[in-house]
């Protein structure tokens, strides 16, 4: 019985926060990027940078003078990205990587490739992800919202992780963020249930990837702090964006959202503006205390983020589901 319930219910209270988040965005004034310092040097690596929000953050940093590279499956798509930001600004340093999510093997060619080439890195953005997919296995055997969105970066920043430092030593302080969204605060992890085995609901499966980015980045910051090590972490709600994250919508839900979504969603711009805001925060004011970031600011999130004993017993596991210890 509870097998039939348990994705309705897990959908049920999606949507109603759904509705209270749209409510508040239509109560709060749109969001403006500060004037931001600029960034000539620095190097960014963003992911899923080809469309949507990571497109939007790749622009404003390539505008700003940061050389960025943008980490997705879709050569073809990036390169169009590449193109019309480079036609806007005939400056942008940008270029794109290889970089499936989906793939451990991937992800560590990414990276190795990357540390080759003895850049320096001041800002990971992992923006990439999927959301209510069908129910499925990621290449290595992982469920795909657990896979791509939070363990998938997990493992680009471990391998990433030296470099961010050693580019933090050098008088600017590096930075981590996590898209992470406000569906975190409803979502559980089922520690012994990652895969989402026992009772499958997309809904389910894509809030606790969710919790488990916020859990991730609280953690890694403090680990950060501990070290005395020169990287802060952000995780961010960059609200409800426009973008094509919400395809995989039951059809009525998909038409009700696409003519709802042009009057009461933000932008892909709007939506960047947060994420902008946490990965810029230390260069624009020298903010370094990392946390949770919503509506371009720092904001209280829910008790689990809080949670050492949760944090630290995710992060070891994923150690061990990564072959990392």
């Amino acid at each position: 019985m509870w097998a039939l319930w348990f994705p309705l219910l897990s959908a049920f209270k999606l949507y109603l926060l759904g509705f209270k988040v749209l409510l508040a965005q239509l109560l709060n004034t749109p969001l403006k990027l500060p004037v931001m310092p600029r960034q000539d040097g620095k190097v960014a690596i963003v992911t899923g940078g080809g469309r949507g929000i990571g497109y939007e953050v790749v622009r404003h940093l390539a505008r700003l003078g940061a050389h960025v590279i943008i980490g997705g499956r879709d050569e073809q798509e990036g390169l169009a990205a590449i193109k019309r930001i480079c036609e806007e600004y005939k400056e942008a340093k940008v270029e794109f990587g290889k970089l499936d999510l989906a793939s451990l093997q991937s992800i560590r060619q990414f990276a190795e490739s990357f540390k080759k080439r003895k850049l320096p890195l001041n800002i990971l953005v992992n923006n990439a992800g999927l959301m209510l997919v069908p129910e499925g296995r990621t290449e290595d055997g992982f469920e795909q919202h657990f896979g791509v969105n939070y363990l998938g970066h997990f493992l680009l920043t471990w391998l990433l992780l030296d470099k961010l430092k050693d580019s933090g030593k050098a008088g600017h302080v590096s930075c981590v963020v996590n898209v992470s969204s406000s569906a975190h605060s409803i979502g559980e992890i089922r520690l012994n249930d990652l895969n989402s085995c026992q009772h499958y609901s997309a809904h389910a499966a894509y809030c606790q990837s969710k919790l488990a980015q916020v859990l991730f980045s609280s953690h890694l910051h403090q680990a950060m702090q501990r070290e005395a090590s020169p990287v802060v972490s952000y995780a961010v709600d960059p609200g409800m964006v426009d973008t094509a994250l919400y395809q995989q919508l039951y059809t009525p839900l998909r038409v009700a959202q696409s003519l709802i979504a042009r009057l009461l969603f933000r932008t892909p711009a709007e939506g960047a503006a947060t994420v902008l805001s946490a990965a810029l925060s230390p260069s624009l004011n020298g903010d370094t205390e990392g946390g949770y970031w919503a509506n371009g600011r720092r904001e209280m999130t829910t008790p689990p983020t809080f949670d050492p004993q949760l944090q630290l017993s995710l992060w070891e596991i994923s150690l061990q589901l990564l072959g990392l210890q």
